[in-house]
């Protein structure tokens, strides 16, 4: 990575967040591999709850759902703490998890859009939010790992997965899923052009650079 870019490097609050509970995880990870558990099967176990809490958002049973949702966080933090405790961190198993959390965010939209078409009368409003929230979401992830292919930083924005999380988790809990999906269909795309705007200008930076 160059010297501008580095220079420019961000801290989400996904960084932050794992910097102030390393207290936390890097035991549990630990604890986890002692027992035998390979990174992989916690990867696995939190798709299957956020597929559990999708599904009880599709059957209108949207608190338990969010509940389901929000335990889902922390076992998403745990895998990567297992691997390090294990010392089998590899650019494969990030992958794997990226591409798990996609997956995961993928099935809860799908429920609530299950959701809102079990219901009577017109779901357009319901389901374009839902569309533009999952654009957001997916265009946020792309943008960081197509800039990062491309050697810049996009580490920036108001809404990343955690945010994301931290939004629709607590708002399904309170059974107000139009709300959160208000917020993360404007924010989620308001950030993805946060980021193509990070890097257009490094790319103007190294261009001014000679670089």
């Amino acid at each position: 990575m160059d010297s501008t870019n580095t220079a420019n490097k961000s801290h989400s609050l996904t960084d932050w967040l794992r910097a102030r509970f390393k207290w936390f995880t890097d035991p549990m990870g630990a604890w986890i591999m002692r027992l035998g558990i390979h990174p992989n099967v916690i990867t696995v176990a939190g798709f299957a709850g956020n597929v559990a809490g999708a599904a009880a958002l599709a059957l209108g049973n949207i608190s338990l759902g969010g509940i389901i949702i929000l335990l889902m966080g922390p076992v998403d933090a745990l895998d990567g703490a297992t691997a390090r405790a294990r010392g089998e961190t590899s650019p494969f198993g990030a992958f794997v998890d990226s591409v798990t959390d996609r997956y995961s965010e993928a099935i809860i939209f799908l429920g609530l859009m299950i959701h809102y078409l079990r219901q009577p009368g017109d779901p357009v409003q319901a389901v374009v939010l839902i569309f533009f929230a999952f654009v957001g979401s997916v265009m946020v992830s792309y943008a960081k790992a197509r800039a990062q292919s491309l050697n810049f930083d996009a580490d920036v924005g108001w809404l990343t997965r955690v945010e994301r999380y931290l939004i629709l988790s607590p708002l399904l809990i309170f059974n107000q899923p139009m709300a959160a999906l208000w917020i993360i269909a404007v924010l989620a795309n308001v950030t993805a052009i946060q980021r193509i705007f990070h890097v257009r200008r490094q790319w103007y930076d190294r261009k001014a650079d000679g670089k």
